[in-house]
């Protein structure tokens, strides 16, 4: 299993009295994005100091939640860096660390680097998800939703939660997949085109994760989710598993975990 953790949450700011029949979130206006600081949302100003302890009460969480699973480190998954312009460099959100903090794919993180990382993420400075395998992940989605799953019940996380004006409901992460939902795929884009369309795509079938982990440097923890760049010399080991005859001088080649 990818994601065999037995306690999920959906913890956001979010009060689900608001919500309508359907689960949406429609019944009050809020600000789902950092990018609205300074805008007039309710009847009044969303301000940076509201969005800094906002902020802090996720974070908290997390370390809350870490702490309380007895864990001391996360892996990174499915890392999307996003570059920085000079502008936001000069703005308050922006802080050095997110420059200094070298993430790959793959990587180990400490419970400083997963703060960091988080404000990254909740600042649009970056994505990722967070993870041990069958023990802890944290996922964060579009507007200000965050996930958290652990092997432990965390009751007393749950609680700092609410102390902290979040709301703690059952929900399993949409990001959450077992190795029965995942599909793994090559998909191909014409060299040189500036759009980066995807012109085809095969799945994959019958390749066993340890041979998709020695080809990309993953390891044992790594669920094979996310996109992966195919080179000509790692392609033998996948081309047997294809119909689609591999040209890298026409295309270039990425592997797809997901679902």
């Amino acid at each position: 299993m990818a994601y065999q953790i037995n306690f999920q949450w959906r913890i956001t700011k979010y009060n689900p009295a608001f919500r309508d029949d359907n689960g949406h979130y429609t019944l009050k206006e809020e600000w789902t994005c950092p990018s609205e600081i300074g805008k007039i949302i309710d009847g009044k100003e969303f301000t940076l100091d509201e969005y800094f302890r906002v902020e802090s009460a996720y974070l908290n969480t997390v370390s809350t939640f870490l702490k309380k699973s007895g864990l001391n480190k996360l892996r990174v998954l499915q890392l999307s860096k996003f570059d920085i312009s000079p502008e936001e460099k000069s703005m308050p959100l922006y802080e050095k660390a997110f420059d200094e903090l070298d993430l790959q794919e793959d990587l180990e993180v400490n419970p400083n680097e997963i703060r960091t990382i988080c404000k990254m993420i909740l600042r649009n400075f970056g994505w990722c998800q967070l993870y041990s395998k069958g023990n802890f992940f944290v996922n964060f989605g579009w507007d200000y939703y965050m996930y958290i799953g652990s092997s432990v019940k965390c009751a007393s996380s749950i609680s700092f939660a609410k102390a902290n004006g979040l709301f703690v409901e059952d929900a399993r992460s949409p990001y959450c997949l077992t190795e029965e939902e995942i599909i793994r795929r090559i998909e191909w884009k014409e060299k040189n085109d500036e759009d980066k369309l995807i012109v085809g795509e095969e799945e994959l079938i019958g390749i066993p994760l340890n041979e998709y982990r020695k080809l990309f440097n993953l390891s044992e923890e790594h669920p094979v989710i996310g996109s992966f760049s195919l080179t000509n010399k790692k392609a033998a080991s996948i081309q047997k598993f294809m119909k689609h005859q591999m040209d890298f001088s026409k295309y270039e080649y990425v592997l797809w975990g997901g679902n």
